[in-house]
Parts: structure tokens; sequence; C-alpha cells
């Protein structure tokens, strides 16, 4: 395993003292009690607190939740399996015989544990400047192409902007039905913006998520008949 935790040293850009804490760092809890889960709770508020001091210093203009919202497409489970896949780790994770046969070490849950409990591990063995170092390099192409703030709003919220930035009353959401058993029910809601004369109805597995299909297709409708008049 020598070899391959080389070639992953050297893809992180830090050179450990202890070698152990990579072990630590790349164990499962299905091993046993000897595993990563509190370098993955170090490593997750490092992370976080890293990745916001970034933002705070790269874009000046945003306000807190803009900022807030950056944030979270960095750090999300989804994008730590991307940077797991770019340091190669899943075929270093170490796992109990029951996670190897389900194939644990392909879950983008497990992925991104494990690259929180490396950046634990980092911080351990060099201090907060070291882990600093790793995580800017790892994360170095997406803080330099952030996305538009615009776009990681959900709908409700770009609904609600729209509306006033013109001084029109915000949109009513109405539960239309809820059907089916329990656990497996499923919520159709209406949304109505009474100003502009506009109504949509979606459905969704929750009442939230059929309220932001709602609220975006209330919006698109806005924003088709805003250029169609030509203003």
């Amino acid at each position: 395993m020598t070899g391959s935790y080389d070639a992953l040293l050297a893809r992180l850009g830090h050179q450990f003292s202890d070698r152990d804490l990579i072990r630590v760092a790349l164990t499962h809890r299905s091993v046993g009690p000897c595993n990563n889960e509190r370098l993955e709770f170090l490593g997750d508020s490092l992370l976080n607190c890293i990745i916001a001091a970034e933002l705070f210093r790269l874009r000046p203009e945003l306000p807190e939740g803009d900022l807030s919202r950056l944030r979270a497409t960095l750090v999300r489970g989804t994008t730590l399996a991307e940077v797991a896949g770019e340091l190669e780790l899943p075929a270093l994770l170490i796992m109990g015989p029951g996670e190897l046969r389900t194939g644990g070490f392909q879950r983008h849950s497990i992925q991104a544990d494990a690259v929180e409990a490396l950046l634990g591990a980092v911080y351990l063995d060099g201090g907060f400047d070291a882990c600093r170092t790793v995580v800017l390099t790892l994360f170095a192409q997406r803080l330099a192409s952030l996305p538009s703030v615009a776009t990681l709003k959900d709908p409700k919220t770009r609904l609600q902007e729209w509306l006033q930035g013109r001084g029109e009353p915000l949109p009513l959401y109405e539960l239309v039905s809820s059907d089916g058993k329990s656990h497996e029910r499923v919520f159709t809601v209406r949304c109505v913006v009474e100003a502009c004369n506009v109504s949509s109805e979606a459905s969704g597995t929750s009442r939230k998520n059929a309220e932001q299909t709602a609220a975006e297709e209330a919006l698109n409708s806005l924003l088709s008949r805003r250029k169609r008049a030509g203003s």
C-alpha cells in the first residue's frame, strides 16, 4: 500500500510525517472502531471554514446568502466525490467484507467522507496552514470558475426576487391534494401570482418539492410573457 500512498500524497501535495493517519482516514466504519468518522468530523469543519474564508476574499461584493450558496456547491457530497475521483481515493478505501460485497467504495457519500477525513488527517499532521494549502489546491479550478449566483437560487427564491424587483406582491402556494400511502404520498400544489394573473400546478413527493416545481413553472410563464411583450 506504500506505493499507492506515495501516489496519493503526490496528488494531494502533502507529505505525512505520521502515515498511520492516512490509513485511518481511508478506513470505513464497517471495519471496526478504528475508523475515519472522527477525522471526517474534523475535516468537514476545516473544509467549510477554509472555503468560506476564500469565498469571502474572492467575492467581496456578495451578501451572506449568496456566499452560503456558493460554499454549499463546493462542499456538498457530489463535489467531494468528484474530488475523491481526482485523487483516485476509491481504490484505496479500506472496508469491511459487507461493504466490499455491496460495492461500498463506489458510493459517493463514502468517498466524500473519506475526502473530509483526509483533510482532518492533514490538519493533525501538519497544522492549519498545511490543510488550507491542500484545500485550496484541490479546489483551485472550482474556485476560479464559480457558477453564477443566480443559477444557485431555488425557484421559489428566484420567483420571489423577480416579483419584489417589480414591486409586485409575493406568490401564494395552495395545497391542491395529497394522495397515496404515508410513505409514498404525492403532493400537488398550486402557485398563484395574482397580480400577474399567472397560476401553475405541480406535483412532487413532498410539498416542498411540489412548491419549487410550481414556482419554476410560474416564473417561466412570467419570463416568456415578458419576452413576448418585448420588455
